[in-house]
């Protein structure tokens, strides 16, 4: 993995589809003095996703693949990423799966947050799933990816309560606080020297 050397900070790319709290969170996180990154570009899968205006007015790097053109799309990515001699991506609500050549490219070095409890509840609609199988606990779990579906090794988890009168939506709002806390805790570990 990616070590830090001195006050260099990592070179860090996100990945988005959506709003990107999960991103608007790690560049505000990227900002503090003891951040282990630098977040220098954000990729959006889509030209739609209202992070960008975020972007827009932090004036950060943002560019948009639709990855309708999969293979093509990812050569550029990665010829970009190469010239930014970028050392880390951050998958934050990035909808789009990574073909197992990009991701073994970026060996060990992308990152993913997921809101469950992995290995449970790989995929989509977690929080429904957890609430139909009547689940006590649930939380999120940042994790390297690898070429298989939220299957790589956890780095860290934070296990939140369900409560009876949780709904989906109740269920995710509770989880997304979580992982802003988490998210920048993860990358603290999986980057600090010690």
């Amino acid at each position: 993995m990616v070590k830090l050397t001195g006050n260099k900070k990592t070179r860090t790319v996100i990945f988005i589809s959506g709003n990107g709290s999960n991103m608007k969170n790690l560049i505000k996180f990227s900002k503090m003095k003891n951040s282990p990154i630098v977040v220098d570009l954000v990729l959006s899968s889509n030209k739609k996703a209202s992070g960008i205006k975020y972007l827009k007015k932090k004036k950060i790097n943002f560019k948009i693949f639709n990855f309708k053109q999969k293979e093509r799309d990812e050569k550029k990515i990665l010829e970009i990423l190469k010239k930014r001699k970028t050392q880390l991506i951050c998958l934050a609500g990035f909808m789009k799966i990574l073909s197992g050549d990009f991701v073994k490219k970026f060996n060990g070095k992308i990152l993913n947050i997921h809101p469950s409890l992995l290995p449970k509840y790989k995929g989509l609609n977690t929080h429904k799933r957890v609430l139909i199988n009547k689940e006590n606990f649930s939380g999120c779990t940042v994790h390297i990816v690898n070429s298989k579906l939220d299957s790589g090794k956890i780095i860290m988890q934070k296990r939140v309560r369900v409560s009876k009168k949780d709904d989906p939506k109740s269920l995710s709002e509770k989880i997304l606080k979580q992982e802003h806390l988490l998210y920048p805790k993860a990358l603290k570990k999986l980057l600090s020297n010690h």
